[in-house]
């Protein structure tokens, strides 16, 4: 069963369209990273999932459950939209028990365990505006998880964690993906989607306009060689003897596309040192998850 269902969510707020024709699958288990530039859609699009706006046509379901047919599986979900919010004048403690009682959770270990998790235990009797901005956010993200729920939907859970906080966080959803959690993150973090999620969403200007798993984003990712020799026609001459395609860019640098190059970089060095002309420049580059949006979103007509 899916975990999250939308069928063609469309919502318009007067002449302007938020979210076009949005359709995503989440299963138990998947980590689904949600991309996209500012007033992308990314926000408009979580709040249509948890029923905190009503589309203007389209439809969610949650645990193949319409959420706005007495929907009562809120228990099972954990979230955090745009900013964390809390009450300013009450300690991080006090803050959860609220919530604790706002579930109606019974397990008052699960207060102690939250607040351990997220190693908030020395500032659990301070009072939420004095707290750092990385610590406000690990107290959103033990709301979202006080209650071990089913699936997680996070905007921007990583906004003012350090970078041992980030990796803490990236291991926590790793282990909760492992154990059959669903978890929808939109983030602008794109180096640690790379490195946490199962498959990718980009949104732009409303429309999802690619989706794709991670194992498919691997060979979508461009990987080059770029050369430079002090003669680089006959290095093309030679490197085409040898079978390889070379191109020359708008610097006059050979560049291959092949994709074992990069791999055999090393032997193309030597190739073409023993034929006289020893790279000057011999740049291997490989695409990651930035570079393959911003490419995307260009060729969407993007800035």
């Amino acid at each position: 069963m899916k975990v999250i269902e939308t069928f063609n969510l469309i919502k318009k707020f007067k002449s302007f369209t938020a979210v076009e024709n949005v359709s995503i699958k989440v299963e138990y288990g998947e980590i689904y990273g949600f991309v996209g530039l500012n007033g992308a859609g990314k926000t408009t699009t979580i709040r249509l999932m948890l029923g905190m706006l009503k589309p203007t046509a389209g439809k969610v379901l949650l645990f193949g459950k319409n959420i706005t047919e007495g929907f009562n599986l809120w228990n099972d979900i954990g979230y955090i939209v745009e900013s964390v919010h809390a009450y300013p004048n009450l300690t991080v403690r006090e803050n959860l028990e609220l919530f604790f009682n706002y579930r109606k959770l019974k397990d008052k270990n699960l207060l102690d365990n939250i607040i351990e998790r997220l190693k908030l235990s020395e500032y659990q009797n301070v009072i939420v505006k004095n707290l750092s901005l990385g610590n406000l956010q690990r107290l959103g993200l033990a709301r979202a998880l006080i209650h071990r729920p089913k699936l997680l939907i996070l905007d921007e859970p990583l906004n003012g964690l350090d970078p041992a906080g980030i990796i803490e966080m990236r291991e926590m959803f790793k282990e909760l993906s492992n154990g059959g959690t669903a978890i929808f993150i939109s983030s602008h973090i794109l180096a640690e989607l790379e490195k946490l999620a199962t498959k990718i969403g980009i949104i732009h200007k409303g429309k999802l306009i690619k989706e794709l798993v991670y194992e498919d984003l691997e060979k979508e990712l461009e990987k080059k060689l770029t050369i430079n020799t002090s003669d680089n026609e006959k290095a093309i001459k030679l490197l085409t003897q040898k079978g390889f395609r070379p191109i020359l860019n708008n610097k006059k640098e050979i560049v291959l596309y092949e994709k074992n190059t990069i791999n055999n970089s090393d032997v193309i060095c030597q190739f073409l040192t023993i034929n006289g002309l020893p790279p000057k420049l011999l740049y291997p580059f490989e695409e990651d998850l930035e570079s393959y949006f911003i490419r995307t979103i260009r060729n969407e007509g993007g800035k």
